[in-house]
């Protein structure tokens, strides 16, 4: 039994040496993950101590990462953590536990796009490398100037100035640095996208969640928000993740106003990550249609053109793109001249934008054959924009296990969830679990009903 192997192990029954003697025991492998932990008042009795020296050890473990406390079913030993992957990231990558082992079928967990639906990239490199195969100084701008006049026209204001960072992530970390202090408080969406929620703790700023509705963060939200004075406002204007809400113009000009009138956002700034760009299926619109002096927007180009190509654009007031590109300087330089060649010759030519715009259509008729598919076997769905849906459940981790049972990964919900772990009496959200749809490309009607019964 699990508790005989702990009491073994425990020379010292003291809280760091009941956590040192289970952190080996899961370490080594001889706790496996997945494994259900006895109770603290168990592991008390057993040991002869209080059942609060107990939770102490707990503590210390849940702190480590290696164990995660889950209400009714207890206290479980948790998946090794990935290095490469931050907090909160490492749900978006957490398999099932609990439920026999079963071939992964369908990956809807990815949030990725069907590198079926990606534009060739071959001949535009072939079209381009012979042009700047010869670049080698370090002193030309980090923009193509060819660039510029092709990037103005995908934004929906006039941009005041206009630089490339290395995908969108990479244009709210330099915005963010540029804006923020050490303890600043920042407004970012709930639900909301964890990686962001990652960078903001390792830049050790303070995240104030505001609710959103299917047009974006709420007017009543932002605005309340606004009070704790904070320095930035993230937001993604289309196809947010992991909802796939898309902001309307009406809706933009409303939070503008806001943010333009309350006393307490001064110097607050606008973050926009418009991070799926040209597959999302709603026209882009924009804050800084109305306030551009506090807009910093992000275009990425990485979703619709190939993820590997790590670019972006980034707009801002003129003084704040100078700071970002003279940071740039001390660390990248600039986004590879070779790279920006290659996404401006596939801006430009007709057949790379023939396939983004089929690739486009194909996620917009994804999206409502899905809902469609939800709405008819009982759970109404409003169509999504982009590559998630973000799908209601009783129990999100019943409901991966499930779906695991059936060889398909969503994401847990809760690693979207601003406002951090729930508290006892405290507003009970509900719980979600993302659906991705870029590998979803056939047999939806099945997926649908497998979904309906998995999370029901």
């Amino acid at each position: 039994m699990v508790i005989e192997r702990i009491a073994a192990e425990i020379d010292e029954p003291t809280p760091r040496g009941i956590a040192a003697a289970i952190s080996m025991l899961i370490r080594t492998g001889q706790i496996p993950p997945g494994t259900r932990l006895p109770t603290v008042r168990q592991i008390g009795a057993r040991l002869g101590v209080s059942p609060a020296t107990v939770s102490h050890a707990w503590q210390a473990l849940h702190g480590a990462g290696l164990v995660q406390a889950r209400g009714r079913a207890g206290t479980v030993v948790l998946e090794p953590p990935t290095p490469r992957l931050t907090g909160r990231s490492r749900g978006l990558a957490a398999r099932a536990s609990g439920s026999e082992p079963v071939a992964v079928r369908l990956d809807l967990a990815a949030g990725l796009p069907d590198p079926l639906l990606l534009p060739d990239i071959r001949p535009s490199l072939e079209r381009t490398a012979p042009a700047r195969a010869t670049v080698s100084s370090y002193l030309q701008p980090p923009l193509l100037p060819e660039l510029v006049p092709v990037l103005r026209d995908l934004w929906p204001y006039a941009p005041p100035a206009l630089t490339v960072v290395d995908g969108a992530m990479d244009g709210v970390q330099r915005v963010l640095a540029e804006v923020s202090r050490f303890g600043d408080r920042v407004v970012v969406e709930n639900p909301g996208f964890p990686l962001l929620l990652d960078l903001l703790s390792h830049m050790h700023l303070e995240a104030v969640p505001a609710e959103i509705d299917e047009h974006g963060i709420r007017p009543d939200a932002l605005r309340a928000a606004l009070g704790s004075r904070p320095c930035a406002v993230v937001l993604q204007p289309r196809a947010q993740n992991p909802t796939g809400a898309s902001m309307t113009a009406e809706r933009a000009s409303e939070l503008a106003a806001i943010v333009a009138k309350h006393p307490d956002a001064r110097d607050t700034v606008v973050i926009e990550d418009d991070h799926s760009g040209a597959i999302a299926a709603a026209s882009p619109v924009s804050l800084g249609s109305h306030v551009p002096a506090r807009t910093a927007r992000i275009l990425g180009l990485s979703k619709s053109h190939g993820p590997d190509l790590r670019i972006a654009a980034l707009s801002a007031p003129e003084a704040l793109v100078d700071a970002v590109v003279a940071h740039r300087v001390l660390g990248p330089g600039w986004t590879s001249r070779l790279v920006q060649g290659v996404v401006l010759d596939m801006l430009t030519h007709e057949e790379p934008r023939r396939q983004v715009a089929r690739a486009r259509h194909e996620y917009y008729v994804r999206q409502r054959e899905l809902a469609g598919a939800l709405s008819d076997l009982g759970e109404p769905m409003r169509p999504a924009d982009g590559l998630n849906t973000w799908l209601p459940v009783a129990d999100e981790r019943r409901a991966q296990v499930r779906l695991a049972a059936h060889g398909i990964r969503v994401s847990l919900g809760s690693a979207f969830d601003a406002a951090g772990p729930r508290t006892a009496g405290g507003p009970d959200t509900g719980d979600h679990v993302r659906v991705s749809i870029g590998m979803l490309r056939d047999s939806i009607p099945d997926v649908a009903a497998t979904l309906v019964e998995a999370t029901a």
